[in-house]
């Protein structure tokens, strides 16, 4: 009897310790990513923003931190340049009349 009962103290003692693992029922990654409003389209060094809404703002800037194009007040839902540096990545900052606003790397051929 006493041995019994020794035996469910030590059992009842090692439950914590013996816990099932947990399992996840969201896949990678946990949040799903937002569509963004704008396409960016290249053809050599010309770029085109297309959006669904109005661009408010845009400012390029090159990798090495010169800024290349910075226009206030864009008004329409597309906007195009080109490219007057030799350098191949850009970043590319849009400020949405909703108040959103979205960064994003690029590449230029």
């Amino acid at each position: 009897m006493i041995l019994r009962l020794l035996f469910v103290l030590a059992i009842m003692n090692l439950s914590p310790v013996a816990q099932a693992q947990v399992v996840r029922t969201t896949s990678y990654p946990l949040e799903k990513a937002e569509r963004k409003p704008y396409k960016i389209l290249t053809s050599g060094k010309q770029v085109t923003v297309k959006c669904t809404g109005n661009i408010k703002t845009i400012m390029v800037w090159t990798a090495s931190g010169h800024r290349i194009v910075e226009q206030k007040a864009v008004g329409a839902t597309s906007y195009s340049f080109r490219v007057t540096v030799n350098e191949k990545i850009f970043f590319i900052m849009l400020r949405m009349e909703n108040g959103s606003h979205f960064t994003e790397k690029i590449g230029v051929n």
